[in-house]
């Protein structure tokens, strides 16, 4: 093995790309003109679908995730209690000083007549319970928070990561959301856990059960405006 990896190797690639594609339709749904006559909620949609594309094609270079022991029931138990906490807090820390702006890509699945659109809810739910939280735990801490801790982020044991790599990875992935305050929270409960237990599914876990409960509390709520 080299001595040292590059930042934009294929593992980092593998990481890297999928949350790209996923920004960058994100900015899309956000910007895209009403005079183009497309429903840019339905981009959501493909997001979804684009982005669980590229993750199953490069499946085989996240070994973290198909080679390495899966979490055992403490460690899963965990994981969900984490995910749980970190969606009771998110719902609460919505003040407008713990805010960084406003979404430019608002998601509201009504009709005209105020009716829900079921198969929008579902892709939407689906996508943020199921695709979004591999994705960014795989570009957030199995990437991001390792390279910090050393570029040859490949062969960086998580549970050797410093605390500025966990804070560093947390202050960029507070800035990729609008609730900065619940977001710092949960960049460190996700990362603390991966380091915690060197299993990058413990915090994929987390990360779906926080995002598949606010799902279902916006969708009982109507409070479109977590979406």
């Amino acid at each position: 093995m080299p001595a040292h990896t590059p930042a934009f190797s294929p593992a980092a690639l593998a990481r890297c790309v999928p949350f790209v594609v996923f920004m960058a339709l994100l900015a899309l749904r956000g910007y895209l003109p009403d005079s183009f006559g497309i429903d840019a909620r339905w981009i959501y949609g493909a997001q979804t679908l684009i982005v669980a594309g590229l993750l199953a094609a490069y499946r085989r270079s996240y070994g973290e995730l198909v080679r390495q022991t899966l979490p055992d029931a403490r460690e899963a138990g965990w994981a969900v209690v984490v995910g749980i906490a970190v969606f009771a807090v998110w719902v609460r820390l919505d003040a407008p000083w713990m805010q960084l702006g406003e979404a430019t890509a608002t998601f509201v699945p009504l009709d005209a007549a105020g009716q829900p659109i079921w198969p929008l809810i579902a892709l939407r739910l689906a996508g943020a319970a199921l695709v979004v939280p591999v994705m960014e735990e795989l570009f957030w801490r199995s990437f991001l928070m390792r390279w910090v801790q050393h570029p040859g982020f490949e062969r960086v044991d998580p549970q050797t990561v410093g605390l500025k790599a966990v804070v560093l990875s947390t202050f960029v992935f507070t800035l990729a959301h609008t609730l900065w305050l619940a977001a710092v929270i949960a960049g460190l409960a996700y990362g603390l856990l991966y380091r915690r237990t060197g299993k990058l599914w413990t915090a994929v876990i987390a990360h779906a059960v926080t995002n598949g409960l606010l799902g279902l509390w916006v969708i009982w709520s109507g409070r479109w405006e977590f979406w």
